[in-house]
C-alpha cells in the first residue's frame, strides 16, 4: 500500500513492488524518513556514572564509557557528556545518526535536570534562555524551567539543541549559579528511568526511526 502511494523511495527514487534491497548499501525511506536496515548497525542507550569519561579512551586511565557495553561491534560516544556529570547517552557505529544526534541544524533536542546549590529566579531562567556570551560564542538554552525549589537549592530541567563542552556547566557559572548535579534525562524524546547508572539497551527500530524523523523536520 504505501509503495503504491509512491511513500517509499530507494536511494531517493520512488520504489517499486517487487523491488530488490541491499539493507547494507541502499537508503530506504517512508515518507522521506529512512528505515535503519543494515543488520550490521547498533545504538546502545546507555546511563553514564559521574566519574566515567564520555571518550573511547583516556591518557589518565580513568574509566570510559565505552566500557559499559559490548566490546564487537565497536561503537562510539554521541557527542559529549563530562565526567562529572550522568545520565543518557548513546553509542553506535551508525555515523549517519550520529550526525543527526549532534549537529545543531537537525534540532535534536537534550533534556537535563540539574540540581543547583542556590535558588533559580525567573531572571536566571529569562538570561538562560536569552543566552550568555562564552569564550567560544554565544551559548543559550532552548527553554528551562525550575521544577522544584526547597530553601537554597532548585531543580531545573533545561533543553539543548548543541552540545558544546562543559557548555550547561559554564552558562550557569557565569549566572553565579553553582552546580550539585547534572542529569541528561532525555536524547530525541527518548528516556529510560529503569536504568541504572552503568547499565546499558540497544535502541528499537522505532526509537532510531524517532530520531531520523524529528531530524527531517528541521
Amino acid at each position: 500500500m504505501l509503495i503504491q502511494q509512491g511513500r517509499v523511495t530507494v536511494d531517493g527514487t520512488c520504489a517499486k513492488l517487487g523491488d530488490r534491497i541491499d539493507p547494507g548499501m541502499m537508503r530506504v525511506a517512508i515518507d522521506g524518513v529512512m528505515l535503519p536496515l543494515d543488520t550490521g548497525l547498533v545504538t546502545w542507550l546507555v546511563y553514564k556514572p559521574p566519574g566515567v569519561v564520555a571518550t573511547m579512551d583516556d591518557p589518565y586511565g580513568r574509566p570510559i564509557v565505552t566500557d559499559l557495553v559490548p566490546p564487537e561491534p565497536v561503537t562510539k560516544p554521541v557527542g559529549r557528556l563530562d565526567v562529572h556529570s550522568e545520565g543518557l547517552m548513546l553509542l553506535t557505529n551508525d555515523g549517519d545518526l550520529a550526525l543527526r544526534v549532534t549537529h545543531p541544524r537537525f534540532g535534536i533536542e537534550k533534556v537535563y535536570r540539574i540540581l543547583t546549590t542556590s535558588a533559580v529566579s525567573k531572571q536566571h531562567l529569562a538570561a538562560m534562555v536569552a543566552g550568555v556570551d562564552l569564550d567560544d560564542g554565544h551559548a543559550r538554552m532552548m527553554r528551562a524551567r525550575v521544577v522544584t525549589t526547597q530553601g537554597n537549592r532548585s531543580m531545573v530541567e533545561v533543553v539543548m539543541t548543541e552540545g558544546r563542552k562543559r557548555e550547561i556547566r559554564r552558562i550557569f557559572e557565569v549566572l553565579g549559579i553553582g552546580i550539585e548535579r547534572l542529569v541528561r534525562t532525555s536524547i530525541a524524546g527518548i528516556s529510560d528511568g529503569s536504568l541504572a547508572p552503568g547499565s546499558y539497551r540497544a535502541l528499537s527500530v522505532t526509537e532510531i526511526r524517532s530520531i531520523y524523523e524529528k531530524a527531517s523536520r528541521q
